[in-house]
């Protein structure tokens, strides 16, 4: 059994891991509350198309990354890749557009066949929000609003930094998208493969590459602000003003871009250097016609979503665990009542924790080990008494309580 060892790419959340990651999600999803964005959750696998149709047949997740597989019945469905494309797929479903605005929650595993390195596994997990029905500037505003607060009350805004950037309208996005292929083909020859099969179909794509030969070509490449029509240049400075008037700092980045044809306007990344090449913790955008592309009503979109591990891995100390009282029984007689006062307690809202065996040496050192606050030893003095001797481990001053003042005094010394 030692030889056994999880699938490449996928890792085991022990207790203090999950106490990292159960702090991300909770906090999360409390602020998200306040901002009134609900929690929902879908499948974690969808049917192929859903994905295909939405992150486009050029886009690495589409090509490279997803985890497809075929049913008996022929259909082929796959693990998602991300949840914007099923949230929207769930809009769609349940005819929620007389619904609108709606504000969403979400949190849960994500599946990328990807090299694995920090902060990236093939199964990952994901807060995210998406508001859909608002096609204002005021939702952009919005969510980065929501993001930083989250960043901040998770102790790491200080460590992040919020690149922003606008792809503009349709109009400015064809544009900037025809000057790019007329700067790109005059370099074909200097494209990596990757970037030469994006030219035509998706040549915003090319300025997400990693490759350093298109890295020198991109530096180069004309800029979209050079294209953006005024509706654009307009959008984006109300977003920005929002922005500056809740005193969120941001740095502008005009390569940063989402190379799928549904989005559009503000584009956002929260980035830190703390975690070496995989800088990105919370990344969004707006995705006006994402909904219309699967099929649905013309629906305005913005979201994010943001890597649990990473921002796991910022936070400064992972959250205590809960210190136990332990429930010590001293001789057979006292076996049942304290099995009743170990049930009564957790009832009553402690965590408590019964050693099954051993002696009273054996059950202390059992509750030392598990850093237990207190122990209440059940002995025939006390059960006579109907009290118990309750021992603070920290300081070892030890006190006849009463069974039935137990509670308050508990509450009164934690």
């Amino acid at each position: 059994m030692s030889s056994l060892q999880p699938v490449r790419g996928t890792h085991d959340l022990l207790p203090e891991e999950m106490r990292r990651h159960r702090a991300v999600i909770e906090r999360a999803r409390a602020l998200a509350e306040g901002y009134g964005y609900l929690e929902m959750a879908t499948p974690i696998f969808e049917f192929t198309e859903v994905f295909k149709r939405t992150l486009g047949d050029t886009s690495d997740v589409v090509t490279k990354e997803m985890y497809t597989f075929a049913m008996k019945e022929g259909e082929e469905i796959t693990l998602r890749p991300e949840n914007t494309a099923g949230v929207a797929r769930a809009f769609i479903t349940h005819g929620l557009q007389q619904a609108l605005p709606v504000k969403y929650f979400y949190a849960g595993p994500m599946f990328r066949h990807e090299r694995p390195q920090k902060g990236r596994q093939r199964q990952f997990h994901q807060i995210g929000i998406e508001l859909l029905g608002v096609p204002a500037p005021q939702g952009d505003i919005e969510i980065i609003a929501l993001g930083r607060h989250i960043l901040e009350a998770l102790g790491v805004a200080e460590r992040t930094t919020l690149e922003l950037n606008t792809l503009g309208d349709p109009e400015s996005r064809q544009a900037y998208r025809q000057a790019l292929i007329d700067y790109f083909s005059d370099h074909q020859a200097r494209l990596s493969a990757d970037s030469r099969e994006r030219l035509e179909r998706n040549p915003l794509r090319i300025l997400d590459s990693k490759d350093e030969g298109d890295r020198e070509l991109i530096a180069e490449a004309p800029a979209f602000e050079d294209y953006l029509n005024q509706a654009s240049v307009d959008f984006f400075a109300e977003v920005r003003e929002g922005l500056e008037a809740l005193e969120i700092p941001y740095r502008l980045n005009n390569r940063l871009v989402r190379g799928l044809d549904y989005y559009c306007h503000t584009a956002f990344e929260f980035t830190t250097d703390a975690l070496g090449a995989q800088g990105t913790v919370m990344g969004g955008g707006r995705y006006d016609y994402l909904v219309e592309t699967m099929g649905g009503p013309p629906t305005a979109g913005v979201g994010w979503a943001a890597g649990i591990e990473r921002l796991a891995m910022l936070l400064a100390d992972p959250p205590a665990a809960p210190r136990p009282v332990a429930v010590v029984p001293v001789g057979p007689e006292a076996e049942k009542p304290a099995l009743l006062l170990t049930q009564r307690l957790r009832r009553e809202g402690f965590a408590v924790e019964l050693g099954y065996s051993g002696n009273v040496k054996k059950r202390m050192r059992r509750a030392n080990g598990l850093g237990a606050r207190f122990a209440l030893l059940l002995g025939e003095e006390e059960l006579a008494k109907g009290a118990t001797s309750l021992r603070d481990l920290d300081s070892g001053a030890q006190e006849l309580v009463s069974l039935d003042s137990l509670g308050e005094r508990l509450r009164a010394l934690a």
